[in-house]
C-alpha cells in the first residue's frame, strides 16, 4: 500500500503543465481568546445560491477561450501562483492542474503551484506573496480575513463540501473514551483542528492551544498521523479525505464522527478557493480565467466516470504528493464529498463561533469576504449559453 512520503518533492515537469513544489510550514501564532461574534451577510450570495446549480454543470469551453485584454487601470497578470493541497478535498486543484483546465484558461498567463500540508501554512504564504491565490479549507481563510482587517484575502468559490471525520483506535467507543487520550489534526488553527476543539469543548473536555487540557491535540503533518497511528502513538485524529479513509481501510481506525452530522441536511465547506485582495484588484482577468478552469474541474468530476476519476485523481497525486492511493481509499473518499463552486455561505456563522470557541480566531464582523461577483458572471453567462443550446 501507498504511503504519502513525508519529505518535501520540488521540481518541474517538462512542458505545458506547471512544476510543483511542496512546503511544509510551521505553526501560526498563537491568537487571543474572545468569545463574542458578529458576521454579516455576503453581498452577492442570492445571485450565488440562484446560480449554484447552473455553475456547478457544464462549462462551454469554447467561451471566450481567447484572453481578455485587461481593464482599464488593471494589468495582465504575468504569471498566477495557486496553492493547493495533496488531498482529495482538493479535487478541483488536482484535476484542474492535471487535466490542464486552469492552465488552459489562463493562456499567456503561466501557472505555476504549490502544494501545501494544511491552511496556515498557505495563508502564510499568501500574504508573504509567494502565491497569489489557494485552495484551503475556510477557517484559515476567516482567521486571515479577521487579522488583517478585511485587507488580506476574498473567498471567490467554493470547491468541495463533506469529507472530514474524526477516527479513533477500535476500542474508543464513546466520546467519554476521549479523555486522556492523543488526538491529531493537521495545523494549528486548520478547519479540522477548529472542528475537533469546538466539538471537544461541547463534550465538556477543555483544550489548550499548546497541546494540553483533557484531550491533547498534536498538530501532525497527515502522513506523520498514519504512521503515527499505526504505531500505536496517536489514539485518533480529525482529518480531511484521503486521509480519514486511509486510517480505517490502511490501519484499523474506526469513525467516531462524521463531521455531517454536526451540519444541518450534512452540508458543511471543507474547501474554498481564496485569492489574495491585491492580487484580484490588479489581475481581475487572471482570477475570471483561474475561475472557469475551476468551474470547469467541478463539472468533471461531477460527471466523469469513477474508473476515470481514480486514475486522473491518482496521477495528480502522484504529482503533487509523490504516491498514488489503493482504489478503495479513492473510492470511500469520494463517497463522502461532494463538489461545489458554492461557498455555502450559510455556513460561516457557525464556522466563525467555532473559530472563537476554539481560541484559533478573535471577535469579528466577516461581512465582505466573499466576492463572487466574477463567479455569478460566468455562472450567469454559462447558463444563457445552455440556454441557447437547447433552442
Amino acid at each position: 500500500m501507498a504511503n504519502t512520503p513525508e519529505s518535501s518533492r520540488p521540481g518541474s515537469r517538462p512542458g505545458s503543465r506547471p512544476g510543483t513544489t511542496r512546503i511544509v510550514a510551521g505553526e501560526s501564532a498563537k491568537p487571543k481568546r474572545n468569545r463574542s461574534i458578529e458576521i454579516g451577510v455576503a453581498v452577492g450570495l442570492a445571485l450565488l445560491i440562484g446560480a449554484g446549480a447552473a455553475a456547478a454543470s457544464t462549462v462551454s469551453r469554447n467561451e471566450n477561450d481567447a484572453v481578455a485584454p485587461p481593464a482599464a487601470g488593471t494589468t495582465a497578470a504575468a504569471e498566477l501562483k495557486l496553492g493547493y493541497f495533496g488531498n482529495i478535498t482538493h479535487a478541483p486543484a488536482l484535476v484542474g492542474v492535471n487535466k490542464g483546465f486552469i492552465a488552459k484558461e489562463l493562456g499567456r498567463t503561466k501557472l505555476s503551484t504549490q502544494v501545501f500540508n494544511a491552511g496556515p501554512a498557505a495563508i502564510e504564504a499568501l500574504n508573504a506573496g509567494a502565491i497569489d491565490a489557494t485552495y484551503i479549507g475556510p477557517n484559515p481563510a476567516i482567521n486571515s480575513y479577521v487579522k488583517s482587517k478585511g485587507e488580506s484575502i476574498r473567498i471567490i468559490a467554493g470547491a468541495a463540501s463533506g469529507g472530514a471525520q474524526l477516527v479513533v483506535r477500535a476500542d474508543i467507543t464513546s466520546p467519554a473514551d476521549l479523555k486522556g487520550k492523543r488526538l491529531a489534526t493537521a495545523q494549528l488553527g486548520g478547519t479540522q483542528d477548529v472542528a475537533l476543539r469546538a466539538w471537544l469543548g461541547k463534550q465538556g473536555y477543555k483544550t489548550s492551544l499548546d497541546g494540553g487540557g483533557d484531550v491533547a491535540i498534536n498538530p501532525t503533518e497527515n502522513a506523520q498521523t498514519l504512521k503515527l497511528f499505526q504505531d500505536g502513538k496517536l489514539d485518533g485524529a480529525w482529518l480531511p479525505e484521503p486521509w480519514a479513509s486511509r486510517l480505517v481501510l490502511q490501519a484499523g481506525a474506526k469513525v467516531l464522527v462524521d463531521e455531517k452530522d454536526l451540519w444541518d441536511k450534512g452540508e458543511f465547506i471543507t474547501t474554498v478557493l481564496i485569492v489574495n485582495k491585491k492580487f484580484a484588484a490588479e489581475h481581475p482577468e487572471a482570477v475570471k480565467a483561474l475561475l472557469k478552469g475551476h468551474m470547469e474541474s467541478v463539472d468533471w468530476l461531477n460527471a466523469a466516470p469513477a474508473a476515470e476519476k481514480s486514475t486522473v485523481l491518482n496521477a495528480a497525486l502522484r504529482e503533487s504528493a509523490g504516491a498514488a492511493l489503493p482504489a478503495d481509499v479513492i473510492e470511500r473518499s469520494l463517497k463522502n464529498i461532494a463538489f461545489t463552486v458554492d461557498p455555502l455561505a450559510g455556513t460561516y456563522k457557525k464556522l466563525l463561533r467555532d473559530g472563537v470557541d476554539a481560541g484559533t480566531t478573535t471577535q469579528a464582523d466577516i461581512n465582505g469576504i466573499f466576492d463572487l461577483t466574477a463567479l455569478n458572471s460566468l455562472a450567469a453567462a454559462k447558463t444563457s449559453a445552455q440556454g441557447l443550446g437547447k433552442d
